[in-house]
Parts: C-alpha cells; sequence; structure tokens
C-alpha cells in the first residue's frame, strides 16, 4: 500500500489536469465561432471611387481619337505604324487627268481640316495613281500627276483652311504602291488617291 500522505498530492494533480482541458475546450469553442462569423460575413462593398472607374469610359488617347473622329466622318481611316492614314480617291478630289480640286470635295476638306486644326502633329500628303499611262500636255506620266495632286491638296490645306505649311510636306508614290490590282477598272479606281497621312508625334 501506499503512505497515506501521498493520496492528497494525487488528487490535487487530477484537479489541475481537468482545470487545463477545460481551457482548451473554451478556446477551441471561441476559434470555431470566430472562423463561422467570419464566413458567413457579406463581401465589403467597392468603395466609391472604385464604382466611379468602372463606370467611366476608357478614354482614347492621341491618335486614337482623331481616327475615331474620321470614322464618324465616313472617311476611308486606317491606323499604321506611321500614323493616321486617310485615303481619298480620285472621284472625290479630281477629274481623271486633272489637278484642280473639285468644288464638291471641298466640305470633306473641310472636316479633314478641322480635325487637323486640332491637333499638332505633323502631315504628309502622298499622291498615288495607277499604272495607265498618262499623255497630255500638263502631265508627262502618272508621277507628274499624281505629285500634282498631292501639291494642289497641300495648297487647299493652307491657303482655304489655315494649317500652317511648316506642318505639312508632300511626296509622289506614282504607282509604285498600290491599293488594288491594277488589272481590274475597280483595282485601278483605288490606286488613283492622296492620302493625307497624320503621323505619329515625336519625341
Amino acid at each position: 500500500m501506499k503512505p497515506s500522505d501521498r493520496r492528497p498530492e494525487s488528487g490535487m494533480k487530477d484537479r489541475w489536469m481537468v482545470s487545463y482541458m477545460d481551457v482548451l475546450t473554451i478556446l477551441l469553442i471561441f476559434f470555431v465561432a470566430v472562423a463561422a462569423k467570419s464566413l458567413m460575413r457579406p463581401p465589403n462593398p467597392p468603395e466609391p471611387a472604385a464604382i466611379v472607374r468602372a463606370q467611366q469610359p476608357t478614354e482614347r488617347s492621341g491618335l486614337e481619337d482623331v481616327q475615331h473622329k474620321l470614322e464618324l466622318q465616313g472617311l476611308d481611316v486606317r491606323r499604321e505604324p506611321r500614323g493616321v492614314v486617310i485615303s481619298l480617291p480620285q472621284a472625290i478630289l479630281f477629274r481623271p487627268g486633272r489637278d484642280d480640286v473639285d468644288a464638291g470635295a471641298l466640305p470633306v476638306v473641310d472636316q479633314i481640316a478641322e480635325v487637323l486644326r486640332g491637333i499638332p502633329n505633323k502631315v504628309s500628303l502622298i499622291g498615288h495613281a495607277d499604272t495607265a499611262p498618262i499623255h497630255n500636255r500638263r502631265f508627262r506620266s502618272n508621277w507628274d500627276l499624281a505629285a500634282a495632286r498631292g501639291l494642289r491638296l497641300l495648297e487647299l490645306l493652307t491657303a482655304r483652311c489655315a494649317i500652317a505649311e511648316t506642318r505639312l510636306s508632300m511626296a509622289s508614290f506614282g504607282s509604285i504602291d498600290p491599293k488594288g490590282p491594277n488589272d481590274t477598272a475597280g483595282g485601278r479606281a483605288a490606286n488613283r488617291r492622296v492620302e493625307i497621312v497624320i503621323l505619329e508625334a515625336g519625341p
């Protein structure tokens, strides 16, 4: 038999173990309750500033806005690495074999000039032709005709539309950069054109 003076010590040890288990049980219940509450909590509503940013349309920048404005006017516009290219067929601007701009084309030129006045970019005017030979008293070749048409458009933009000459340049590509096949009437018509190229801004 164990000595009687050891029995009280054993009883005290058991009571300490019971209290320790109670504390662990209470802590476990507490953490389970906190976890359950966090799972049931609805997600935080977005901040007002975030809602405003989501509702605002994405702003166009630079030449993207220019391209959009020109497309709204029904013009043939495309974006290239060099800039925004407006393609004006000969049928809109000139009579066959001539370089003087038709009066009926002036509203179109005015619409383009209005957009150009709102931006600082430089502009290149490039004359194009088909491969059908031209021989008349004024022009010896399609190169001359395409160059003259680009030059007349440049003069119109400066004199009529108040676009600064320092922003404008002119070139002739003749028939070397066709837009369509030269063996069809439709292709040749597409190739006879003047391109207004709104160049990318410099550094």
